[in-house]
């Protein structure tokens, strides 16, 4: 949990630290058990605004997975009574971090507008645009922080610079998948 805080902290700052020694990024991503070969690991990609439903909160790093699952829970059934047909993968957009905690944007791409707009705590909006570095993690999401450990490094050695947000994509879906076998993307946004 510490590796993952720590990105987040940086990519909230958007400042990595370069003076300091790390191992390379290879080096960390083969050690780590959330990387497979052929996975996407830093690869190039432009990310296109979406229309989505969304919910907006904060939680603790120690309860993160519960927090974002239950916010997923709200989406899926408010997407299910509306009919909406979905338009990519669910996704959690994390705009602000520190020591104890986090804000996010829980948020579930969406083919077209609803008719009834959402109340309450559920809002639509786009999905961020910009370029972004995609790299893959599978296992439990406790295991994250090797994979942002590996990422970390890889932005330091390639001397790129975060801005101050990233994105989880899931894969598999976190409500119903066995919590220890997800596979993420995670999306560096690049200054």
């Amino acid at each position: 949990m510490f590796i993952r805080l720590t990105l987040r902290i940086l990519a909230t700052a958007a400042i990595l630290a370069l003076a300091a020694p790390h191992p390379s990024w290879a080096q960390a991503s083969q050690q780590s058990t959330g990387i497979q070969p052929g996975d996407a690991f830093g690869e190039d990609t432009i990310l296109t605004p979406k229309s989505i439903v969304f919910v907006k909160g904060s939680g603790t790093w120690d309860n993160a997975f519960e927090t974002i699952t239950g916010a997923f829970k709200k989406l899926k059934a408010y997407t299910d009574k509306e009919g909406l047909k979905t338009d990519g993968l669910p996704m959690t957009i994390f705009t602000a971090t520190d020591d104890t905690g986090f804000q996010y944007q829980a948020a579930i791409p969406i083919a077209e507008t609803p008719k009834t707009p959402p109340r309450g705590e559920i809002s639509i909006g786009q999905s961020p645009e910009g370029h972004a570095l995609k790299f893959v993690h599978h296992g439990s999401y406790d295991q994250l922080d090797d994979t942002y450990e590996a990422i970390t490094n890889y932005l330091d050695d390639k001397r790129l610079e975060a801005k101050d947000m990233f994105i989880e994509q899931y894969v598999t879906d976190p409500v119903s998948a066995n919590k220890d076998k997800l596979t993420v993307n995670v999306l560096v946004m690049i200054k």
